[in-house]
């Protein structure tokens, strides 16, 4: 069983683990700090213009001829998820209950919401299309939710300010809509370089981990985070996860849809985005909190990934048994 946990943790997680550990003993400081910080506001702008040039007219198209299953989506990432945040949110304090918060707004992941599909037999189109729009909406609706949500279910300052409208607009929102206007200049490029792209994504999120961890290691963030609150934080994200997924393939069943798009149903609407999230928290939230509240996003990938990798092979085998 350990051997079998292991498989299922790609390299980029033991990358992610090893950031926060060279975080932890050699923060970034002075202009190293201040550089560190300018590069990861560069690659959050790359980010969002490359993937606004991978999304195609196409793929929004076909997608919306779907819209119950995508709509079924969609209330499970931004409805489901941020009810049961406001109750979980409520057994921690401080960044860490924003943080928790903050995990519940954010949109679907892309690559493994998709992979998931693939390996459990799921309709892969759908949930291409699910995803899509997921990360899409994800742009306006996670920060339009912060400003609803968070100040009233945490306590916390790490609301949503006006200020941050700015940022959102010209790191997040301008970007994409650019990528996706210049996609007939860019995006045959872009499609011939996928690797440039898992780059770029992996490269800004573990650029923004490292300033954001240092930054907070610097300032204590292990003396105001104890072993009990990490446990807290792990057991509350894995009880968070258990019930979305229950609750996915019940509405599924619920619904009437077939067994494929039970499974898009699940994968899709169980998963939050740590490529989206962690660059939106740069730019909600102050320096001072950001470590604290991306702590249990970066916990919740994790289990979400090893949970779905091995709930996704058992539906393969037993779908190869039903064939």
């Amino acid at each position: 069983m350990i051997a079998r946990l292991f498989s299922v943790v790609e390299p980029f997680i033991l990358l992610l683990l090893g950031t926060v550990a060279l975080a932890t003993l050699l923060p970034p400081r002075g202009a190293w700090a201040t550089g560190l910080a300018y590069a990861a506001d560069a690659g959050i702008v790359l980010l969002f213009f490359l993937h606004g040039a991978k999304l195609s007219r196409e793929a929004i198209v076909a997608g919306a001829l779907g819209w119950r299953l995508h709509a079924a989506v969609l209330a499970a990432t931004f409805a489901l998820f941020p009810l049961l945040g406001l109750l979980v949110s409520r057994a921690a304090s401080g960044p860490v209950a924003a943080g928790l918060m903050f995990l519940t707004l954010l949109p679907s992941t892309v690559q493994s919401s998709i992979a998931f599909t693939s390996v459990a037999r799921g309709n892969v189109a759908a949930a291409v299309c699910s995803a899509s729009f997921s990360n899409l909406a994800g742009i306006v609706v996670t920060p339009v939710l912060a400003t609803l949500l968070m100040r009233s279910a945490t306590g916390s300052g790490g609301g949503f300010p006006l200020g941050s409208a700015e940022a959102i607009v010209g790191q997040l929102l301008a970007p994409f809509v650019a990528g996706h206007l210049l996609r007939p200049l860019v995006g045959g490029f872009v499609a011939r370089r996928k690797g440039l792209v898992s780059a770029v994504d992996r490269g800004s999120i573990l650029l923004v981990v490292y300033t954001a961890f240092g930054a907070a290691v610097a300032q204590g963030l292990w003396h105001r985070v104890s072993g009990g609150d990490l446990a807290l934080v792990m057991a509350l994200c894995a009880a968070l996860l258990a019930a979305v997924l229950l609750a996915t393939w019940g509405a599924g069943r619920a619904l009437g849809f077939e067994r494929a798009d039970r499974v898009v149903l699940v994968f899709c609407g169980s998963k939050k985005s740590l490529a989206s999230g962690v660059p939106m928290a740069g730019v909600l939230f102050p320096a001072a909190q950001l470590g604290q509240v991306i702590l249990p996003l970066m916990i919740f990938h994790q289990i979400q990934l090893i949970a779905c990798a091995v709930i996704a092979r058992r539906w393969s085998e037993r779908a190869a048994r039903a064939a």
